[in-house]
């Protein structure tokens, strides 16, 4: 499906349990999902639409702004106002009310996509439930959390210079650094890796975490490379109710968004959702 966003439209799929053995043909709750700093509208099935449908909820998933074909092909970057991106998808739902439950409508968010969900939620008050795979509470505290002392002082100090220098030396003989820097610039439309580290902090929750009202859920794997820490900055931020767990090496859920450990996770996450909208009937 296309979803009509500003003068152009989303790419994106919505996923009905199937009819065939639902006799009730009732409206359903509905899990809307989007991923985060690299990832595509098709590998969202194993993630959101596969465990949804076999837990009773329709899903809606779909590429923003600085993801997948949306860069690709439409050349459109990443902005950190999440909400002016899921408000037109939430629109797009409710205009199919004989499936779609507009009292039980949840948003996901993967990876960087937690930062973005949590964004969007605090100013998208239709969105009944939020799940942040995994929590991000400041995309430059993030980015940065490796950065020796000399860099961040160049950062702090705008010294341009330098920091292209050593970011531009430095992705020479690290090709996860120069990965996320190659990657981070062109999805987010800037020319050098300064701009790119400026404009991450544009991505925090900081000043807006008090805004979101509906009940989130903030995972955490104890081993995640990508945003160390952050999960537990966002939970203890949140003043909405609000539910945190940690996936654990002895359950083998310890990488990145619990990666290895998929029917753990979509276990924990939909019993959680389950309980959320039970209370809410």
């Amino acid at each position: 499906m296309e979803i009509p966003y500003e003068r152009t439209t989303l790419p994106g799929y919505f996923y009905r349990v199937n009819e065939n053995n639902d006799s009730s043909r009732a409206i359903r709750p509905t899990l809307i999902v989007h991923g985060g700093f690299d990832s595509t509208l098709e590998e969202l099935y194993t993630s959101a639409p596969a465990p949804a449908l076999e837990r009773g909820y329709n899903c809606l998933t779909f590429e923003g702004p600085g993801q997948g074909g949306v860069i690709r092909k439409q050349k459109i970057p990443f902005r950190y106002d999440w909400e002016k991106v899921v408000t037109p998808v939430v629109d797009y739902a409710l205009c199919r009310p004989e499936e779609i439950d507009p009292k039980r409508i949840a948003l996901m968010g993967i990876s960087m996509g937690g930062y973005l969900a949590a964004r969007a939620v605090a100013f998208e008050h239709r969105i009944a439930a939020c799940i942040l795979n995994d929590g991000v509470f400041d995309g430059y505290e993030a980015f940065a959390s490796g950065f020796p002392k000399s860099l961040l002082t160049a950062i702090d100090n705008g010294n341009s210079e330098f920091v292209n220098t050593f970011l531009n030396n430095l992705s020479e003989s690290n090709p996860n650094i120069r990965f996320n820097m190659e990657h981070g610039m062109w999805t987010n439309g800037a020319n050098t890796p300064f701009e790119l580290v400026q404009g991450s902090k544009n991505y925090s929750i900081k000043n807006v975490a008090q805004n979101i009202k509906c009940p989130t859920l903030v995972l955490e794997a104890e081993q995640d490379d990508s945003f160390p820490g952050q999960p537990k900055k966002v939970f203890e931020a949140l003043t909405c109710p609000k539910k945190h767990i940690l996936f654990t090496a002895e359950e083998g859920a310890e990488e990145h968004c619990q990666c290895g450990a998929a029917a753990l996770s979509n276990q924990r996450i939909f019993d959680w959702l389950d309980e959320t909208f039970q209370k809410s009937c």
